[in-house]
């Protein structure tokens, strides 16, 4: 044995790198590791460690000094090495964060990794480690609207005290049109779903036509008054009221939440209006659908009926889309409305804040145009 080395196993250790060897279940360096310490300690020589474990003398060696060092815990790990790929600095993240941050040199909307890394020099998964560090996914947006309507406070708080706190002896109604509802056959017969394979559907199809879905969600009990038409006037609406009107018990107050649609506006929706006094009409403010109860029930509707329905006619689209009003109405679920209107005109408030922050179009052509007739004067010059 190589002077230096003295290798004495107690009990437990012997017991410990024997079971090592014995188990074939156990990794095979953890193996011959284990047999090294047990030939050395048994005073076997160098050389018929090598042969019997089929590995190198300084192998031999390096593992005969880790038992010695840290005992058979060391034995059973490996030491973290360095990178043969020199780690990147903070400059470089640092850079490529503010470079993710301002526009593309090219025409692209947003930085792709390939393009970043081109532009800084290094890798496209230095790219990706960098933006996942750093929260960065400049693939991705988020869609927005501010409304700008000015009494945008005093009709949230309206329709939410309707949601929240509806009036005694009264109905809540949200009314909307759910329009352009095409009645789509697909070119060829798709495949059923199985185990192991997708459900399959062209991506092409036939047009048959459209309808138009009116709808009135009651936010108390969650059922829906629900008619199709052809077409999205307020000739339709009006008819539509008179389906409300018939339909709701004549001893109840209706209020009715509605958007900004000219048909809901129109003067002879007025004076239907004024001859049913128990209606009242509530208007969500502008850009703002999200407030309107009924936009769920049609988001459902689309999700879970029409997007993947097969229809060859109208008539088909109109009866499937009767069937869902009716089984929703078999098995109702309340509206319940949980966010505070105080946060939401704050969020929005905060919103408007960061908009008036950016500079507008305009601002910016004319600094574009002024660093163009700095930079000309300066090469003139």
């Amino acid at each position: 044995m190589r002077t230096g080395i003295s290798i004495t196993l107690t009990p437990s250790d012997r017991q410990r790198l024997e079971a090592v060897a014995s188990n074939r279940n156990t990794a095979q360096k953890h193996v011959w590791r284990a047999v090294i310490v047990l030939l050395s300690a048994d005073g076997v020589c160098t050389t018929e460690i090598m042969r019997r474990t089929g590995t190198s003398k300084t192998c031999v060696w390096r593992w005969q000094e880790r038992f010695m060092q840290e005992g058979v815990d060391g034995l059973l790990r490996d030491k973290t090495r360095p990178s043969r790929i020199k780690p990147l600095g903070p400059d470089m993240a640092e850079r490529v964060v503010n470079l993710t941050l301002s526009d593309p040199p090219v025409e692209a909307t947003h930085w792709t990794a390939a393009m970043m890394a081109r532009e800084s020099g290094i890798s496209a998964s230095a790219v990706r480690r960098i933006w996942r560090a750093h929260g960065l996914q400049p693939h991705r947006y988020r869609q927005f609207k501010l409304s700008n309507d000015p009494k945008f406070g005093e009709k949230l708080r309206d329709v939410v005290g309707l949601y929240v706190d509806p009036p005694a002896h009264a109905i809540v109604l949200s009314v909307d049109e759910k329009s352009q509802i095409q009645a789509l056959d697909r070119t060829q017969p798709g495949l059923p779903l199985k185990k192991g394979r997708l459900g399959t559907m062209t991506h092409d199809y036939k047009r048959h036509g459209t309808t138009t879905l009116f709808a009135a969600l009651n936010v108390l009990d969650g059922t829906v008054i629900g008619r199709n038409m052809q077409r999205h006037r307020h000739q339709e609406f009006i008819r539509f009221l008179n389906t409300i009107e018939a339909q709701v018990p004549v001893d109840k107050a209706v209020h009715v939440i509605l958007d900004n649609y000219a048909a809901h506006k129109h003067p002879k929706v007025r004076a239907w209006l004024d001859r049913h006094k128990r209606f009242t009409f509530h208007f969500i403010p502008t850009s703002c659908s999200w407030l309107n109860a009924v936009e769920g029930f049609f988001a459902k509707l689309t999700r879970q009926r029409l997007k993947r329905g097969v229809f060859r006619s109208v008539v088909d689209l109109q009866e499937a889309i009767n069937r869902y009003v009716a089984e929703t109405n078999a098995r109702p679920k309340p509206f319940t409305w949980t966010a505070d209107p105080d946060e939401i005109i704050a969020a929005v408030r905060r919103g408007h804040q960061a908009l008036d922050s950016i500079p507008s179009a305009s601002r910016r052509a004319r600094r574009r145009r002024r660093d163009c007739n700095l930079a000309h004067w300066a090469c003139a010059s």
